[in-house]
């Protein structure tokens, strides 16, 4: 089982890059706001759905990149890391006013009835899968931790992990963002949250820059 272990710092990187605020972020707290917990928890499963497509081309196309021109290895890393160290950025620079939910659920208003909560799915698994901050990071991520000689079902293994992680933060905010009192608090330490969650994607990116 250890040939297995380098899947446990790519689950702890992927935790800090879904956790860094989006659009993702923004329409599953917007959909919960303004439809229901259970609307965002559907949206929160296509979030995952699209982490899992995007994390199965990112291995098996990094593999393939790997076997036939290494020195992009290199270079990925870079990009990745570099990309990472700009989240970082605009995560700690966040501003600290009314919260992006707040503005996000006042500039959209959607009649119940005419949703269900497929098209919640649906439109989660679209805003993944447009959103191109999640296909470098994943694969800048997967690239930095990718062993030369690769188990078995290890690509596999990594997708599920990537949905697991990615559907269950999103239903954590679908469930936290449903209750006046958790929304309070989070506009209350945003700040702090950002500089936290941007410090440790700081971390993140240098190592991925450096090709530590």
């Amino acid at each position: 089982m250890n040939e297995y272990l380098f899947i446990v710092p790519i689950a702890i990187a992927l935790v800090f890059g879904v956790m860094s605020p989006g659009p993702s972020f923004i329409y599953v707290a917007q959909t919960t706001l303004s439809k229901s917990r259970s609307h965002g928890i559907a949206t929160s499963l296509g979030m995952g759905t699209g982490a899992v497509t995007f994390t199965l081309l990112a291995s098996f196309g990094l593999f393939l990149v790997i076997k036939t021109v290494p020195f992009l290895y290199g270079f990925l890393k870079v990009i990745g890391g570099l990309y990472l160290l700009y989240l970082a950025y605009k995560m700690w620079t966040a501003p600290t006013g009314k919260s992006q939910v707040a503005e996000a659920s006042a500039d959209l208003s959607v009649t119940k009835s005419e949703n269900n909560h497929f098209r919640s799915y649906l439109m989660g698994l679209l805003i993944q899968l447009s959103n191109p901050k999640t296909a470098i990071v994943i694969g800048g991520i997967i690239m930095a931790f990718l062993p030369a000689e690769v188990p078995p079902y290890s690509f596999w293994i990594i997708a599920i992990v990537a949905f697991v992680i990615d559907a269950g933060w999103y239903c954590i905010v679908a469930v936290a963002l449903s209750t006046a009192k958790a929304q309070r608090f989070y506009n209350r330490f945003k700040q702090r949250i950002n500089r936290i969650a941007g410090g440790l994607m700081a971390i993140m990116g240098t190592k991925l820059a450096l090709n530590l």
